[in-house]
């Protein structure tokens, strides 16, 4: 493996993990301040929508000032976040404006977290920076596994921590732990990897102007290859929204789960998603190329999600599910591949920034509505999920001379 990879590595792992650590212990935060159930989303949708709008900042500068110094900034961002949050702990519950003091101080550590949380855009870029178009095809697999390593790990060290003497603030204490450590190792070991020499001009660009992503794509000036793979990566962010906003009741319903079996059955999902992206996404993009296997992975992802309505059965249940999961598994790292590959060099940050914020416009924007319309359609829903890959799978297979270039 190469060294310099490793930062990027415990970079990406600990952004997920700084998620998912929180996933077994915010909804009880909220309840235990006697707020409805629809702010734990918003408290989601916060981080999303400010991720949202840093990726593509960050991603930008970085390709002015450098990966490491943004890096450094942006993760001393995020543990000032978890600082935040652990101070929300600790005071009163004075009601303001109908809502418990506590609760407004954790929506800001949220918002600081998602904007800071952007970095992954710097370390996507800084990954590209240092590996030859051969590596990029699976190292962004080695990278999906390691996120998906995040996610397996991070509900059962932040319930595990939340159980202790310490409470919800054991958790925030653990994650602060986590995140110092990561802003240490990127300090010491992490080397820079766009020298001045190849910077380009860069023009500023507020936070606020990054809502424009339309706009932003445009003075990108990236090509026809990059905007087609920006076109496909936010039609499948979408669909990820509502999956991700409406699986576990969708399981609920159908398989009567309780909180300890459908924690069973995220974590064996978590395992394979992590299996997948290491292992057989590089072995299908060795076979078949980057962008043929987007479009396998596109062709999947659709049967997955229409077979998984088909059956209350759990064994033909999983067997359906693993056809997802490993259309999914090949889909995440070949976007970023194929945008690494084609992007120009000088405009890496900004690119893979533009490419994050598609993903957490959607995570920002659709999973309230999933989840109101998974309410009142049910099973049903996944009809309409499963035509948004289908969509983009028939857009790639028409484009496709477009896409292999």
């Amino acid at each position: 493996m190469n060294k310099r990879l490793a930062p990027a590595y415990l970079l990406t792992f600990v952004n997920v993990l700084g998620f998912a650590i929180l996933m077994p212990v915010l909804p009880f935060i909220v309840e235990d301040y006697g707020a409805p159930k629809w702010v734990y989303g918003l408290l989601l949708t916060f981080y999303s929508a400010f991720q949202f709008l840093g990726s593509p900042y960050l991603g930008g500068l970085s390709d002015e000032k450098g990966r490491k110094p943004v890096l450094i900034i942006s993760q001393a961002g995020t543990l000032l976040s978890w600082l935040v949050f652990l101070f929300a702990l600790s005071l009163p519950d004075t009601p303001i404006w109908g809502y418990a003091l506590p609760l407004w101080i954790i929506a800001l550590s949220r918002i600081l977290d998602g904007i800071t949380g952007g970095n992954s855009s710097v370390a996507n870029a800084y990954v590209a920076d240092i590996t030859t178009k051969e590596e990029k095809s699976y190292i962004f697999g080695y990278l999906g596994g390691i996120a998906g390593l995040g996610m397996i790990v991070g509900p059962g060290l932040g319930g595990f921590a939340a159980s202790s003497s310490w409470g919800y603030s054991g958790t925030i204490l653990l994650a602060t732990g986590i995140s110092t450590i990561t802003l240490i190792s990127i300090f010491i070991y992490l080397k820079e990897s766009h020298p001045p020499t190849n910077r380009g001009q860069v023009k500023h660009k507020s936070l606020i102007k990054s809502i424009f992503v339309l706009k932003r794509i445009r003075e990108a000036g990236a090509g026809p290859t990059v905007n087609l793979i920006f076109l496909l990566k936010f039609i499948f962010s979408i669909m990820m929204a509502f999956y991700v906003s409406t699986i576990a009741l969708f399981l609920i319903d159908l398989f009567e789960f309780n909180e300890q079996e459908l924690g069973l059955f995220m974590l064996v999902v978590g395992v394979f998603l992590a299996f997948n992206q290491v292992v057989m996404s590089k072995l299908f993009i060795n076979k078949f190329g980057p962008a043929k296997t987007l479009i396998i992975g596109l062709g999947l992802t659709t049967i997955g999600l229409f077979c998984i309505t088909i059956t209350s059965n759990i064994y033909l249940y999983c067997a359906f599910y693993y056809v997802l999961n490993l259309g999914l598994s090949v889909c995440f790292p070949t976007f970023n591949s194929l945008l690494s590959t084609h992007a120009d060099p000088q405009h890496q940050g900004e690119v893979m920034g533009i490419s994050e914020s598609l993903n957490s416009l959607a995570l920002a924007t659709f999973p309230i509505a999933a989840a109101g319309i998974y309410q009142f359609t049910s099973y049903h829903v996944y009809f309409f999920i499963a035509a948004l890959p289908l969509l983009a799978f028939i857009i790639g297979i028409s484009k496709f001379q477009i896409l292999k270039r």
